[in-house]
């Protein structure tokens, strides 16, 4: 449907915002003043306070509302305020005299909870055309279009523009707002900003005084990662879709108390973008559906959650923490473990998950394995969330630091959460067996970006055999496309001439040793033809009309074509040296190149230094530090591959140059 008015719109999003939620008793509010806004929520805080322990069935004053915009006033930032928000409580002194049970004394009120939602006391307001006073007597007042109330307190502001004007418009005015100095006494609260037109919507946090950066306003998506409402399907009413899931109750309730992170560490407030809610979602939909009293079903101990593939550089620190909070704040889990496989990455988690909790003391870390058991044993609630290392953890049980069966016994019994950083690394090593075996009822979760697969299975297992289904994927092309992640400018470089690789599997497949001897044996002749006959072979493998997949050429190679002293190495070191110069234009930028093992990386680092001494080349590794049995250091990269053909295309490299 196309709106040629402002006006209509915004009544068509306010019909559809009362039908998902937004229909409190008391109707629209229209046209608000700040000072409405305020007795509003006076109002509701002594509804919802009323009992005798609280305002013992007086109203608020205006001189004690005074003392809660005061409060709001001293926090500056949106950070500080949606710590505000999410501590549930707000603390006056009153003064009203007919409550002579609490005159001149402080109480608490209970403003928001996160937990109550579309229950309870929870109310959920609609304010069309909000006054916005002016900062500066000079400027004029300003209207904005639509704010959405929870408990009288305004957390989102939507401003929407009509059919045909670009979203930017909307977003652009929202920071025109911000920069007059509009959102100022109680709507210092707001914490989410939403530009709307009937084809795109876009989502972001607000940055107080910070500058508003266009990469952080987001496009909804939808479980499957398409864009909802982002403009690409002008006419069809998407603004419906965006508005009855982001915007719903209890989707909205949800986003402000579970879905912001106040990040401390760089003082900004930040909102969750769709995947990171859909996995975090999934996770604690999981551990609140477990049947902690069954035995697990699983043959191996532990209960295997699922995992999420989420592809690197889109936030799976942010994720991981978020799915491990609503965990612990739903008490649904005795504690949340969230395990690294490095000791200095479980240094870096360790902050930066004290850097996005409410409070850095809810985020326990382990000085050693001592340490790590008093805190698993303690029935603090400081203690529900903690930080480790695979290592320390895998030392947790019996005849290990003097910790005896019974202790063991009694730690295992209890509701265990394992959330498993990176869990495509050690994590298939015997250190996760022995945490496994010494917390059998435990639940266990992974994060990674390049989970263990069918086609390159560790030790016979894949990331789904460990941990179970994949409970919610973003690949890298879905983070290119959202501009997330990187993208990459592909080509390919061929080692070996497709007609001699095509002829070389032909001459295995015949069981011939040479051209000659495959055409004139008519048995090998056969064999032969039919493999050099790219109609019936294809380079690279296919799928049908049918949905069958035809093998190519290159399933029938091997890995030996790589080996160090093969012609592959030299014709890639060729290559390199011949387009370096201008790839990196005139040395001004660098470049990786992947191998499969640390021997391969010396092998090519030696062939550079001696084909050019003048080139600065480093050998970087990533060792594994699993002792265990079998653990051998590692590359830097994936082993290079021919790299395969869409069907019915040309070969292609999916991550950078791809050299065959």
């Amino acid at each position: 449907m196309v709106f040629d008015k402002e006006a209509s719109f915004e009544e068509a999003v306010i019909t559809v915002l009362k039908q998902h939620g937004w229909d409190d008793a008391g109707g629209v509010l229209r046209y608000p003043t700040e000072q409405d806004l305020i007795d509003n929520w006076a109002k509701i805080l002594f509804q919802n306070n009323a009992d005798i322990d609280r305002l013992n069935g007086c109203p608020l004053t205006q001189g004690e509302m005074a003392q809660v915009i005061e409060q709001i006033e001293t926090l500056k930032t949106p950070l500080a305020l949606n710590g505000f928000i999410n501590g549930k409580t707000v603390a006056v002194t009153r003064d009203n005299p007919d409550d002579a049970l609490h005159l001149g004394k402080e109480v608490s009120l209970k403003i928001y909870d996160r937990q109550e939602i579309a229950a309870g006391q929870s109310r959920y307001q609609i304010a069309q055309q909000p006054v916005y006073p002016a900062k500066n007597k000079i400027l004029n007042d300003r209207r904005g279009d639509l704010c959405l109330l929870i408990n009288g307190v305004p957390v989102i502001h939507i401003e929407l523009k009509r059919s045909g004007i670009p979203v930017s418009q909307a977003t652009g005015q929202i920071e025109k707002y911000a920069h007059e100095g509009v959102f100022t006494g109680l709507f210092r609260l707001t914490q989410i900003f939403v530009g709307m037109t009937p084809d795109e919507a876009r989502y972001f946090a607000n940055p107080g005084t910070g500058a508003f950066n266009p990469n952080f306003f987001f496009h909804w998506e939808d479980f499957n990662n398409e864009p909802v409402c982002a403009g690409d399907k002008p006419g069809t009413d998407e603004w419906k879709r965006f508005t009855s899931t982001l915007l719903s109750i209890p989707m909205a309730h949800q986003l402000i108390g579970f879905y912001t992170v106040a990040d401390s560490s760089d003082g900004c407030l930040k909102v969750m973008r769709s995947y990171q809610y859909y996995a975090a979602s999934a996770i604690s939909d999981k551990v609140r559906r477990c049947k902690w009293d069954e035995r697990p079903k699983s043959s191996t101990p532990g209960r295997p959650g699922g995992y999420i593939w989420h592809t690197t550089g889109s936030g799976k620190t942010m994720t991981s923490f978020k799915s491990a909070q609503l965990i612990a704040d739903s008490h649904d889990a005795d504690k949340v473990i969230f395990l690294m496989d490095r000791i200095e990455l479980g240094t870096q988690s360790l902050s930066e998950y004290r850097a996005f909790a409410d409070d850095a003391d809810d985020v326990q870390g382990t000085e050693n394995t001592q340490v790590l058991k008093s805190k698993l044993a303690s029935d603090d609630p400081k203690n529900r969330l903690i930080v480790t290392s695979i290592q320390k953890m895998s030392n947790v049980k019996a005849g290990e630091g003097r910790i005896t069966q019974a202790e063991l016994n009694c730690l295992a019994s209890k509701r265990i959460v394992f959330v498993i950083d990176e869990c495509h690394r050690s994590t298939f090593g015997e250190m996760l067996q022995d945490i496994r075996r010494a917390f059998p009822n435990a639940l266990f979760f992974g994060f990674t970006g390049t989970p263990i697969l069918d086609e390159n299975q560790k030790k016979g297992s894949t990331t789904a055999m460990v941990f179970g289904e994949c409970l919610h994927r973003y690949s890298i092309a879905d983070g290119i496309r959202d501009g997330n992640v990187l993208g990459f400018d592909p080509y390919m470089v061929t080692t070996f001439d497709d007609h001699d690789v095509r002829e070389a599997v032909a001459l295995e497949q015949a069981k011939a040793a040479t051209v000659a001897e495959a055409i004139f044996d008519d048995r090998k002749s056969k064999v032969f033809y039919y493999y050099m006959d790219s109609a019936k072979v294809p380079m690279g493998p296919m799928v049908d009309s049918a949905g069958n997949r035809i093998k190519g050429i290159e399933d029938f190679l091997t890995r030996a074509q790589y080996w160090p002293g093969t012609p592959h190495h030299e014709k890639v070191v060729d290559d390199i040296l011949r387009r370096f110069p201008v790839l990196s234009h005139g040395n001004k930028f660098h470049a990786i190149l992947a191998t499969s093992s640390i021997p391969e990386a010396i092998d090519y680092y030696r062939a550079f230094k001696e084909r050019a001494p003048q080139m600065k080349v480093t050998a970087l590794f990533d060792p594994s530090i699993d002792n265990n049995a079998g653990s051998l250091p590692r590359g830097w990269a994936g082993p290079p591959r021919r790299s395969r053909a869409p069907s019915g295309g040309q070969p292609r490299s999916r991550t950078g140059t791809c050299r065959r």
